[in-house]
């Protein structure tokens, strides 16, 4: 059922429990890849600031967000960071889109020439951000960025976690945005999240490499306990069953452009929303101390969580997102004001109704 959805060119999956797992375990498929292929040296994964990809020993590097650093001896040599694409927070004004594209490709091209290629076994990337601030990629972002991994003989691992099974109103983000990945991570909307399930699907070209690798090096010394435990499976099976024939991937296209219009519509000249943006159901609002001049609230401000706190008394379930993360474009800030207080979880509002998201 998942291989029938995949994007074009996948050929094999193995199963795991959640994203974390599942991206340990694409990494250790790109070494033994390279390994089979001789070439020892090639190891480094490249991956975004502001990327979330898992939160293990490996995955946390690959995670281009400091808290999942800090602390922990992270990042590692072995997972250099290159700029998020992230257009409303870059810190030239005067670029537009295009030439953003184009200084995200040149940050790329320049990391890749100081590592040197032949160092470098893959790029990992969500096709749009998730947690890093749920940021669709610009125009032509991953058709360059694909040219360019193609010329230097770096394979792409495609993060699915949050992008998997309809929620952009495509059933994979890879397919939304033109991605053709070699190894791609699925999870939460395998099951919808009601129970643990996730899995590396593996593209043919990746495939024929391991198959080759069983005779010459052995067989992959990888396995999870509760790989393809079976209720997992089950919750998998009847999930996909349901997303078919209540027609989830078309609904989340249409109800994500409208929701995403009428937000743009209330909230699209307020000043302090400096940005409206999703793609299908994936959806933000960004505020700003000053619009005009792209000045950000100072992270101690708070200002999402009480944004946050102030639509769960109106009955809607918000996330703030998270804002630090290193780049080379630093974003500007402001001072302002002492933030108001906000209330602990302990003291929301008790409701006998359900509360909408």
């Amino acid at each position: 059922m998942i291989l029938d959805r995949a994007p074009a060119g996948m050929s094999k999956l193995y199963f795991g429990l959640g994203g974390s797992d599942v991206n340990e375990t694409n990494v250790k498929l790109v070494w033994y890849f390279t390994n089979i292929l001789g070439r020892p040296e090639k190891k480094k994964i490249i991956s975004r600031w502001r990327g979330y990809h898992g939160s293990g020993l490996v995955t946390g590097p690959l995670t281009g967000l400091k808290a999942w650093h800090n602390a922990f001896d992270l990042p590692l040599p072995q997972v250099p960071h290159t700029e998020a694409p992230y257009f409303f927070r870059c810190a030239d004004l005067a670029l537009d889109v295009a030439g953003f594209v184009a200084h995200c490709v040149a940050e790329l091209e320049a990391l890749i020439a100081r590592a040197g290629a032949d160092t470098i076994a893959a790029f990992i990337g969500e096709p749009a951000l998730g947690t890093g601030g749920l940021v669709p990629p610009p125009a032509g972002y991953w058709e360059t960025i694909q040219a360019v991994l193609r010329r230097h003989g770096i394979l792409l691992i495609a993060d699915e976690v949050v992008t998997g099974f309809g929620r952009l109103g495509s059933m994979f983000g890879s397919d939304h945005y033109g991605m053709q990945p070699d190894i791609t991570a699925i999870a939460k909307g395998l099951t919808s999240a009601y129970a643990p399930l996730s899995g590396s699907i593996v593209g043919d070209r990746v495939w024929q490499v391991l198959m080759q690798g069983t005779d010459e090096i052995g067989p992959i010394g990888h396995s999870w306990t509760y790989s393809a435990h079976p209720i997992g499976a089950a919750a998998g099976v009847a999930n996909l069953e349901l997303i078919d024939r209540l027609g989830l991937v078309a609904n989340a296209g249409e109800v994500g452009a409208y929701l995403l219009a009428a937000l743009n519509d209330r909230l699209g000249e307020h000043p302090h929303v400096g940005d409206v943006r999703g793609d299908g159901l994936l959806c933000a609002v960004e505020f700003v101390a000053d619009r005009e001049r792209r000045v950000f609230f100072d992270a101690g401000d708070k200002v999402g969580p009480q944004v946050g706190a102030a639509l769960l008394e109106r009955g809607v379930i918000a996330r703030a997102m998270q804002r630090r993360a290193t780049s080379s474009a630093s974003p500007r800030r402001s001072a302002s004001p002492a933030p108001r207080p906000t209330r602990s979880p302990a003291e929301w509002p008790r409701r006998s109704r359900p509360v909408l998201g």
